[in-house]
């Protein structure tokens, strides 16, 4: 079945938000993305992940890539790799022990061990999870390790994993097609929430569900657009949404988010970068 990703749909996801909690009871985030040559993916995601409500949001990744995330977005903690990735791993299982979701990928340095090393970690042992960009092409060529580990999530009592591709993203992990039956059946076989992005987005569930969001802006087709939709869905994890109400919500809201800034700047003119400083206005309508 197709459903219309909507106002009232979206509406109907509302999670609340108590205004006498704390910090700890809007989740903790747990970001490992950017590298030395893609920084800019790691303030994306991180921002937005902020920005949808998470209360606390930790970058995990090389140091290279968090010297401009410590000066632009001074909200998020903050943590350095180290060259042995042993290390790594076991300081990311302290890191994953005190935090709700994770997301990994965004701009990552796909041909560096310790972070194909903590694709494999977080597949299997992150509580929620996002996997994007660099994740998804890792998760292509090590299929026989990874694929396996996501899904057996459930039966290990952590939630589905929300896998965001592109359109060549997906072409890789299907070796082939990229057609809605075979993605039907990938989302089914490996039991996960996939976000097939394209003009038209939609998310596919592993009960055969489909959730169609009418995108159509040429505004979103610049690099980056991406990041901050995977910091988004990530961050509604981190919080307790379920995994295909998160993935939902983030489509729509990050679409919407477009749409605004779209006729405010020009598609043309508009950046990923200020697609979050227009989610105050998409919650608002929603009653987020």
């Amino acid at each position: 079945m197709v459903t219309a990703v909507d106002l009232n749909l979206v509406k109907s996801f509302n999670p609340g938000r108590d205004d006498s909690a704390h910090k700890n009871n809007f989740g903790q985030l747990l970001v490992t993305a950017g590298s030395e040559f893609m920084t800019g993916a790691l303030v994306l995601s991180v921002t937005s992940a902020l920005r949808s409500g998470t209360g606390l949001v930790k970058a995990f990744t090389s140091n290279e890539a968090l010297a401009p995330l410590r000066i632009s977005c001074p909200c998020a903690l903050t943590a350095a790799f180290d060259s042995d990735i042993s290390y790594n791993l076991r300081l990311a299982g302290e890191f994953l022990s005190s935090s709700s979701a994770a997301l990994i990928g965004p701009g990552i340095d796909e041909e560096d061990g310790r972070y194909k090393a903590l694709t494999e970690f977080y597949a299997g042992q992150a509580p929620a999870l996002v996997m994007d960009a660099g994740a998804l092409n890792i998760t292509s060529k090590e299929r026989e390790i990874i694929l396996p580990l996501l899904k057996t999530r459930v039966e290990k009592g952590l939630g589905r994993v929300v896998l965001t591709p592109h359109v060549g993203e997906m072409r890789r992990l299907l070796r082939g097609d990229v057609t809605e039956s075979a993605c039907e059946e990938f989302a089914r076989d490996n039991d996960v929430v996939l976000v097939l992005k394209d003009a038209v987005t939609r998310v596919f569930t592993p009960e055969g569900d489909i959730y169609e969001y009418e995108g159509r802006n040429s505004g979103m087709a610049k690099g980056g657009s991406g990041d901050v939709l995977a910091g988004l869905i990530a961050g509604f994890l981190a919080q307790g949404i379920d995994p295909v109400k998160a993935a939902v919500s983030g489509v729509y809201f990050h679409g919407q988010a477009g749409r605004a800034l779209g006729e405010d700047k020009g598609k043309r003119a508009m950046l990923p970068s200020d697609l979050t400083d227009y989610f105050t206005k998409t919650f608002d309508e929603a009653g987020w």
